[in-house]
């Protein structure tokens, strides 16, 4: 078989370039392993995820009289765990589908198997006696849970991330995560907002490091009223099962936890061991990522790689921006007109309760010796809020007195991953963004209307510096 370009996995990189490839009118095939179609994305990433974490919220609003009879607590623990499974199964399989399609219409070859380098321009594919022959390939493998090889993982009571979606009986009662990043705190909301006493483990000071201080220490504290306790500045010294009892953590500093369920979130690994590169002339580093150039081409032209596979800095571990560099990829590829990422990317953490933010954090501008005012809207003080019942919220925008462009938008609480998007748009377009929201009128009531009420704060700092300036 020969192609204009292939494409190894089908993640969100490798679906966009791929589709990408096809619209130009190339002949174009995706190599995923069997039952994969649409990678770790849908399959135990992103998609999974998100679904539970909806299904979590849902539990929730419509569990309590259950769990006030103590005859059906073990009973209504099954329901609450199978749930959850059923649903983000059910979501994974509409999402497949979809998929499916999008390359059915696009006439996008699928090539079922784990695919490996023969040469630079030949691929082999398990279970299939005919090597593929590209003029170009696309490397979007994606990642896969970090394990430390000091720990026994017996995905039942020591688990990943990927063993989650395992879990069997009932919502564990207790649990310990290794890991205050972006995974490890998403799952320790989940479960602390179902009743699990959750301890987080991470040798870092806090949680999500790359947060505003602010709202990271707003977080925190919601967390802490959910069920979920934080071991920080403390290292992993080794974890053993306990049979039938769950497993032990053992820390450095001499501390024990025992819990049902140990679940490490340290980190993902790019999935490229099986690719043997060297047969390409390519190589990884000690975290399986490729190095490829500002156009994803790696040191041989015509491999590009995408996604969490390839060392690019940025704005890793975002689908969207997977999604964004396959399109990318697949451009320059076939040497058409491109443009590039954009420096404006948000980040968007689906905990309980939701985090975003795009641009500067406090922290970085004031490193930077870069003057700023603040101004903050409360969810408790939006009429929005109090019909959610969500009064811990808030939205916060950094913004130059001088100026009076948005530097930063950080948002914490209901809707935060879509309400970043207003001021991703408004941080694009140029200067004086504060007099736009200023002036904007905001449907009422929105939790969108917080921008106003931030940005009015903002604006009465800035009039009273220059009003003290002027006594």
């Amino acid at each position: 078989m020969e192609l204009d370009l292939l494409v190894i996995g089908s993640g969100p990189g490798g679906q966009r370039a791929a589709i990408q490839a096809a619209k130009l009118g190339k002949r174009v095939a995706v190599a995923e392993r069997r039952n994969r179609l649409g990678g770790v994305s849908i399959h135990t990433g992103t998609i999974p995820s998100k679904t539970l974490r909806q299904a979590t919220l849902e539990q929730i609003a419509t569990r309590p009289l259950d769990v006030l009879d103590p005859t059906r607590v073990e009973e209504t623990e099954q329901e609450a765990i199978q749930q959850l499974l059923d649903r983000a199964a059910a979501v994974v399989a509409g999402e497949t589908a979809i998929t499916r399609e999008q390359f059915r219409r696009n006439r996008v070859g699928l090539l079922q198997g784990d695919a490996s380098f023969i040469d630079p321009t030949t691929v082999r594919i398990e279970g299939s006696d005919e090597p593929v022959k590209a003029q170009r390939i696309v490397i979007a493998t994606g990642t896969r849970p970090a394990r430390p090889a000091s720990v026994e993982f017996d995905d039942r009571t020591i688990i990943d991330s990927d063993g989650l979606l395992k879990l069997e009986k009932r919502v564990p009662r207790t649990m310990t995560v290794v890991g205050a990043g972006v995974i490890g705190v998403e799952y320790a909301s989940m479960f602390g907002a179902l009743g699990t006493k959750v301890t987080v483990v991470d040798q870092r000071d806090r949680v999500l490091t790359f947060l505003d201080g602010e709202l990271g220490e707003a977080f925190q504290y919601l967390l802490r009223r959910r069920n979920v306790t934080f071991r920080l500045r403390e290292k992993v010294s080794g974890v053993d099962a306990l049979p039938g009892r769950g497993a032990r953590l053992k820390l450095a500093s001499g501390k024990e936890i025992v819990s049902e369920t140990v679940l490490y979130a340290t980190g993902r690994q790019g999935d490229t061991e099986k690719l043997e590169l060297e047969n390409a002339g390519l190589s990884a580093d000690k975290r399986g990522r490729i190095e490829v150039d500002g156009t994803y081409r790696t040191t041989v032209p015509h491999i590009f790689a995408v996604g969490d596979c390839a060392k690019c800095g940025g704005a890793g571990g975002l689908a969207a921006t997977a999604m964004e560099q396959g399109r990318i990829a697949a451009l320059h590829a076939f040497e058409r007109p491109v443009t590039q990422l954009p420096e404006l990317i948000p980040t968007g953490v689906y905990a309980i309760p939701e985090l975003a933010q795009v641009g500067a954090t406090e922290e970085e501008l004031t490193d930077a010796s870069v003057p700023y005012v603040s101004g903050i809207a409360r969810w408790s003080e939006l009429a929005r809020g109090v019909i959610a019942g969500d009064r811990d919220g808030m939205l916060k925008l950094l913004v130059s007195p001088e100026t009076r462009a948005v530097l930063g938008v950080h948002v914490l609480g209901s809707g935060a991953t879509d309400l970043v998007h207003i001021g991703q748009a408004v941080m694009a377009s140029g200067d004086k963004g504060l007099d736009f929201l200023v002036t904007a009128v905001f449907n009422y009531p929105t939790f969108a209307e917080s921008y106003k009420v931030a940005a009015l704060d903002a604006d009465n700092r800035i009039k009273g510096m220059a009003a003290f300036g002027q006594s």
